[in-house]
């Protein structure tokens, strides 16, 4: 993978959004334990018949699958892809590649799957200071998109040991709600390489990523990304209570 301060995917990730922007999705399940609609597909050549050799796996989740929530405006799924378009935009290979298209269900977002142990949850990753580094840059990519649920269970390990953030939806409000479980590193000083990255979205976003956000959305990620950069070290919680619940 790309050192954090790239700012270009890897061929595999860019292969990765193509298909998911242009393969036939095949719902062969729905995800336990998901509020929404969690849809696993298998991604196939267009036309091609049930017998077909998969060509991958996505997350689908479709809008008409949510439910709605008080605190949040309706489309979801545009937040999951939102997010995978700062990761790009600060060029941190966290989110796995996520589009919106039209599915079996209607339009929604689509994301690659990423084949992990999901019992490896943030807790048990944490236990391997290999992690830390990823961690942190994660712990600082949750400030910054304001996630409301980063649980345990939404961080992942994949095969060559990179670790994805997931189920990204409840992000971007313009209201500060962090929630997550990511408090361990809090205090330390921001990597100067993770600063650098933030500080290119800290005057200005790119249009793919506004477009998904509302004008008070907007200037609440600049804001974010600029506190964080004057602050110069990962937050704490003094309340105790920015935690998600459950924890995993």
């Amino acid at each position: 993978m790309p050192a954090p301060d790239s700012t270009e995917p890897t061929p595999e990730l860019v292969e990765q959004e193509a298909l998911l922007l242009a393969a036939e999705l095949h719902v062969v399940g729905r995800m336990p334990w998901s509020s929404n609609a969690t849809l696993l597909c298998e991604l196939r050549e267009p036309g091609a018949g049930e017998d077909a050799d998969p060509l991958g796996r996505a997350i689908y989740k479709p809008h008409r699958g949510e439910r709605p929530l008080w605190d949040f405006p309706d489309g979801l799924y545009r937040r999951e892809v939102a997010t995978y378009r700062l990761a790009r935009a600060l060029g941190w290979d966290l989110v796995p590649p996520t589009v919106e298209r039209d599915g079996p269900f209607g339009v929604g977002s689509v994301q690659w799957f990423v084949d992990a142990d999901f019992d490896r949850h943030y807790f048990e990753l944490l236990e391997d200071d290999a992690t830390h580094d990823q961690l942190r840059r994660m712990a600082a990519f949750d400030v910054v998109a304001n996630s409301t649920d980063r649980k345990g269970g939404h961080v992942l390990a994949d095969e060559a040991g990179h670790l994805w953030g997931i189920d990204n939806g409840l992000s971007f409000h313009a209201e500060f709600k962090l929630r997550t479980v990511i408090w361990d590193f809090g205090g330390e000083p921001l990597p100067a390489e993770l600063a650098e990255d933030l500080d290119r979205i800290a005057c200005g976003l790119p249009r793919d990523l506004a477009d998904l956000l509302d004008p008070f959305e907007r200037n609440a990620l600049a804001t974010r990304a600029r506190a964080l950069l004057a602050e110069g070290r990962l937050p704490v919680d003094p309340t105790g209570r920015r935690y998600p619940w459950p924890l995993v």
